[in-house]
């Protein structure tokens, strides 16, 4: 079983980011929607979108993400404006921890990714780093679970032990 990478982010004020790290898993979904799809359903991470990155600074307090690329490539500044670029290509998955603020920085004209969320939570909100709203948000990104399984490698996968 591949180990994810993993990347952390300190609170910059506006984006939160999260104790836990984001993982990256490359080349570890299949170069197809409808299979990544029911790789992340088999795992408890339901699928919810197809579609890209937005192009600005957001996160979901209420949620962890997992955006799995079917196609394509897309760079994405995680972590808010003092993060890191990142580039996810076909195949590449990363689970994004409740908080954790990303933004597409350019991309390929055939991106599809295929985005989930955990079954054991109460889904998404977006967030985008209103001053006003950060301690709101940082006590509910504390109150997220983690999740049941791993979206990428299932109940015996890296996430559990990683985010213990």
């Amino acid at each position: 079983m591949a180990e994810p990478v993993c990347f952390c982010f300190q609170d910059d004020g506006a984006i939160p980011n999260s104790r836990l790290p984001l993982l990256v898993y490359r080349d570890a979904v299949p170069a197809d929607a409808a299979a990544i799809e029911r790789l992340f359903a088999a795992n408890r991470w339901p699928p919810a979108w197809r579609d890209g990155v937005y192009p600005f600074h957001h996160f979901h307090s209420t949620a962890h993400e997992v955006p799995g690329v079917a196609r394509g490539e897309v760079s994405v500044l995680f972590g808010g404006s003092g993060g890191e670029v990142l580039t996810m290509r076909t195949g590449d998955g990363v689970v994004v921890p409740a908080g954790v603020g990303h933004c597409n920085r350019g991309q390929s004209g055939d991106l599809l990714i295929v985005g989930a969320y955990p079954d054991n939570g109460p889904g998404p909100d977006l967030r985008r780093g209103v001053p006003e709203e950060h301690d709101a948000v940082v006590r509910a990104i504390g109150r997220v679970p983690v999740p049941a399984a791993d979206p990428v490698q299932g109940v015996d996968g890296q996430l559990r032990r990683l985010w213990g």
